[in-house]
């Protein structure tokens, strides 16, 4: 065999005892048992080693750690490493040095978390800046592997400034600290931010340092909220409050300015310590009060938009920053009390006339109504006193109703205008609110631009009829349709009303005449100026009665004349008889009146 080579014999080797089965030297069998040992490294439980990769398949991985036997570890622990090799060197963590089989147990994964919460721990304690991976997104933030851990990031400490998209970071290796670990829960949160705070702090300190009123600097927009835009002047923010982004009126932000953009700035103002700083946008162009057309006066018609509303009045902007306010007062003739509202909203397009402009002040009052002519300039004309109108009633008062027959020319027709026969307590018995009623005009009165109108002048006054009808001393049937303290209201034909006292709604059998009872009344009194009417019930009987006791009293002394005149000595004598028997009564009585007195 060629390749055999020849190997000279030991020359010292004692063939003799090998054969016999003797020892082979002089060293006993425990000695050299121990020195085999002094050969291998000492290990012990649950303790991390570095051991080699010796042999690997689709199942294990064979790892030395240089002890007695080697151990066994599943494929499935090194998943993470898919480069995995003969020849690599990793970290154990030792189970169990010698199991039922007489196997060395070991863990890789139990390894590689037993160091890595060693090392998180150390990288807190030391303020360390370690690498870790951005394994994916979760609620609130990101999850980091670091050192085979996974740890959070909130998206607060992503960066200094706000992040939009998350997803971009995924998939990065960044440099982090470890700011917050939780003992008991093995929990791990790393922050990114942290690292160029301290930078920007230094940078900040510079910045604020040179910080003066009316410095102008460049910035970036970090941050848009509904009040302001908030700029970062290079690690130094400060805020443009909404009303200092233009001389016009800014609803939202947005309109103006829009994330990421750089632009210039002016400072306003900042506190003693200098964190809060007030910029300024507009401020950096003219103000438009200064750019207005020269030659505008009061009297000039102007256009432009409703940009607020207000319930007394609507602020108009002819151009962007100048503005003018139009009252409530200016925007119809009429006087009734109106919200604006009512005649515009916010984005009309609207002209107006200029009424006041105060340039130094910078303010402008506008009107609308003017557009119009004043319906009082030719109210004779139009309204003449006798003519007839319809009016919109708008408002009610105890004595009377208030109208309007167009915008601008209100009216009033007192209560006792309202109707010739109804007694009206409250004119909402009459009418309505929003209702039509028709007029005729009584009065102008220019001065106070109002009307006096009247509603029942539309019709012929009945009373001059009732006069002639409701007699006094005539009889007519009545309903009682209220009762009163003082008395009665009695409902008479033609829609009449008239009234009755207590004492006059007696009946007969000596009863009161009650509610909605149909009976008899005599008129006692008719008075057509004051459209009243006074009736009584009891009259028509104590009358009938009256005027029997005066035919009996008649017919009783025309009997007496007559029997006088048939026999006129019989009468003599019993007058003479009737004389004496009185003279007797006479004594008699004062008799009675001394012994009275005695007593």
């Amino acid at each position: 065999m060629e390749n055999l080579k020849n190997v000279a014999p030991l020359e010292d080797f004692n063939w003799e005892a090998y054969e016999n089965g003797e020892s082979l030297s002089n060293v006993s069998h425990e000695d050299m048992e121990k020195a085999y040992d002094n050969t291998l490294n000492k290990v012990n439980d649950r303790e991390v080693v570095d051991g080699t990769v010796i042999a690997m398949n689709k199942r294990e991985v064979v790892v030395n750690i240089g002890y007695k036997s080697d151990g066994i570890i599943p494929m499935g622990e090194f998943r993470y490493n898919p480069e995995l090799k003969v020849g690599d060197t990793v970290e154990v963590y030792i189970e169990n040095q010698e199991d039922k089989k007489g196997q060395l147990v070991l863990s890789h994964r139990k390894a590689r978390a037993t160091r890595s919460w060693d090392r998180v721990n150390a990288a807190l304690e030391q303020e360390e800046i370690i690498k870790g991976y951005i394994k994916c997104r979760t609620k609130g933030g990101m999850i980091v592997d670091v050192f085979g851990i996974e740890a959070f990031l909130p998206g607060s400490q992503i960066d200094v400034k706000p992040i939009r998209d998350y997803d971009v970071f995924v998939g990065k290796t960044m440099e982090f600290k470890v700011v917050k670990i939780n003992q008991e829960f093995k929990n791990v949160v790393v922050s990114h931010k942290a690292l160029i705070e301290a930078e920007l702090e230094q940078q900040k300190k510079e910045i604020i340092g040179k910080l003066e009123k009316g410095q102008v600097l460049e910035g970036t927009v970090k941050n848009i909220t509904s009040y302001g835009v908030f700029i970062d002047l290079g690690g130094v923010d400060g805020l443009i409050h909404i009303t200092d982004l233009s001389w016009g009126r800014v609803s939202d932000p947005k309109e103006v300015v829009e994330l990421d953009q750089k632009l210039n700035v002016v400072i306003l103002d900042f506190d003693d310590e200098k964190k809060r700083i007030a910029l300024g946008l507009k401020q950096l162009t003219p103000h438009p009060w200064d750019a207005l057309n020269a030659d505008l006066k009061v009297g000039d018609h102007v256009t432009g938009k409703v940009v607020v509303m207000a319930d007394y009045g609507a602020f108009i902007e002819i151009a962007p920053g100048v503005e003018g306010l139009i009252h409530v007062s200016e925007m119809s003739w009429s006087q009734h009390l109106r919200s604006a509202q009512d005649f515009m909203k916010v984005g009309d397009e609207v002209e107006a006339v200029v009424l006041t402009l105060d340039r130094d002040e910078r303010k402008m009052s506008l009107g609308i109504k003017q557009l119009k002519a004043d319906p009082w300039e030719t109210i004779e004309e139009k309204y003449p006193i006798g003519s007839k109108h319809t009016a919109k009633v708008r408002n009610f008062t105890n004595f009377g109703v208030f109208v309007e027959i167009e915008e601008g020319v209100d009216g009033l027709i007192h209560i006792s205008d309202l109707s010739w026969t109804k007694k009206i307590k409250h004119p909402s018995e009459f009418t309505q609110i929003g209702a039509d009623i028709e007029v005729q005009v009584l009065e102008i009165d220019k001065e106070n631009r109002r009307l006096s109108l009247g509603h029942k002048q539309l019709e012929e006054n009945p009373w001059d009829v009732f006069e002639t009808v409701f007699t006094v001393g005539s009889v007519h049937e009545g309903t009682i349709i209220e009762m009163l303290d003082k008395g009665a209201v009695v409902a008479l034909p033609y829609g009449v009303e008239g009234f009755a006292t207590p004492k006059h709604l007696v009946k007969e059998d000596g009863k009161q005449a009650q509610l909605e009872e149909k009976i008899d009344f005599k008129v006692i009194e008719f008075n057509k100026d004051a459209k009243r009417i006074i009736l009584s019930h009891s009259r028509i009987f104590e009358d009938a009665a009256k005027a029997e006791e005066r035919a009996e009293k008649k017919a009783a002394k025309k009997a007496t004349a007559k029997a006088k005149e048939e026999t006129p000595v019989i009468q003599n004598q019993a007058a003479s008889t009737t004389l004496g028997d009185i003279d007797a009564l006479a004594a008699l009585k004062e008799q009675l009146e001394a012994s009275a007195k005695k007593k």
